[in-house]
């Protein structure tokens, strides 16, 4: 713990919590097919900032590409762009921007204003008389309206509750038998590995439903915080987290032989989970290697489905991606969990 853990923390988490936004993925409703949009596109796709994910002319894409998460913005150059801009001195296109992440949205929205308005400064300074017009913004906010923090942030308070709070119980539940010396007793006993480690962790599952409960209320009473969606869903995701959570405490648990090594690996094991989670800097802003950490990190799917339920109003179509990967994870950590229990006949 003395050396690996500063040394892997510092090796990961610069590069992965950055709260500098890279990799927005970014989408082009062009309907005025001019040199001047084509440039301007190619301009926003060769940044650091931006990966271009589709250049169409239709903008029904742009509206289903939001909504499904699959793009975080979208610009669309309505026809005459490059004539109001050369004739009439005039601005004018729309953005589409996924705003659940109020941070990466305003990040986006001013990196694009930027990068436009340098571009258009360098090519017509020297052709035109007037100043270049500036963009000027009219903000109509579809989700999270208020644009306050409190909605984005209360949510992933949620999952660190359930994950701080799952995998340490359990991760201090079999360990706890070893240094009463009772786990020799169980040991000699007919119950199965199975039937052993569910029975530990049915408490814990409680125990979790009930604290996700107590914080559903307190975000109601004192934030005023209720999902958009189905409350269904949101306990839902909630549950499979909790089953996937106490098979890896309970993995910990079997692993160590005190409470405080126990305790120890909880607490490297959570941080690298929360941070590289998503819950405080956006997934795609990360190096690929750390996206594709992220992949194994469940953390980030129950963080994504309370966000798109609470904010978004998300259906059962949306967030079943997230859920399967959740039961794959609660299936696989659980039977681990049975197999690393080292029973002794």
């Amino acid at each position: 713990m003395i050396v690996l853990m500063p040394t892997i923390m510092l090796l990961i988490l610069p590069w992965a919590a950055t709260f500098e936004q890279r990799n927005i993925q970014l989408l082009v409703v062009d309907n005025d097919h001019s040199e001047l949009s084509r440039a301007l596109t190619q301009k926003l796709a060769s940044s650091k900032y931006f990966v271009l994910q589709q250049y169409t002319s239709a903008y029904k894409d742009a509206i289903e590409l939001v909504e499904r998460d699959k793009c975080s913005i979208s610009l669309i150059f309505p026809k005459n762009f490059e004539t109001n801009i050369i004739r009439e001195h005039r601005l004018d296109f729309m953005l589409n921007i996924d705003a659940v992440n109020g941070q990466k949205a305003g990040t986006g929205l001013s990196y694009i204003s930027q990068i436009i308005n340098e571009y258009l400064q360098d090519e017509f300074a020297k052709t035109m008389k007037n100043p270049m017009p500036q963009i000027i913004l009219q903000p109509q906010y579809r989700y999270n309206s208020s644009m306050e923090y409190f909605p984005f942030m209360v949510p992933g308070i949620f999952a660190i509750l359930l994950t701080a709070i799952t995998a340490m119980l359990s991760a201090l539940n079999i360990v706890h038998e070893k240094e009463l010396g009772t786990i020799e007793q169980i040991n000699v006993t007919p119950i199965s590995k199975v039937s052993f480690v569910v029975a530990k962790v049915m408490p814990i599952w409680v125990i979790g439903f009930i604290i996700f409960t107590i914080g559903i209320i307190i975000a109601r009473l004192i934030y005023n915080i209720t999902p958009v969606g189905n409350l269904l869903y949101v306990y839902l995701g909630a549950i499979i987290y909790i089953i996937a959570l106490s098979g890896f405490g309970i993995i910990i648990s079997n692993i160590a032989s005190t409470e405080q090594q126990a305790m120890l690996m909880i607490f490297f094991t959570l941080m690298l989970m929360i941070l590289l989670g998503g819950l405080f800097t956006p997934v795609n802003s990360m190096p690929d290697w750390a996206q594709a950490i992220t992949c194994f990190n469940p953390f980030k799917y129950i963080v994504e489905i309370l966000r798109l339920i609470y904010l978004k109003g998300s259906g059962l179509s949306d967030i079943v991606p997230q859920i399967i990967k959740l039961l794959c994870f609660a299936v696989g950590l659980n039977v681990l969990a049975a197999i690393s229990y080292k029973k002794k006949d």
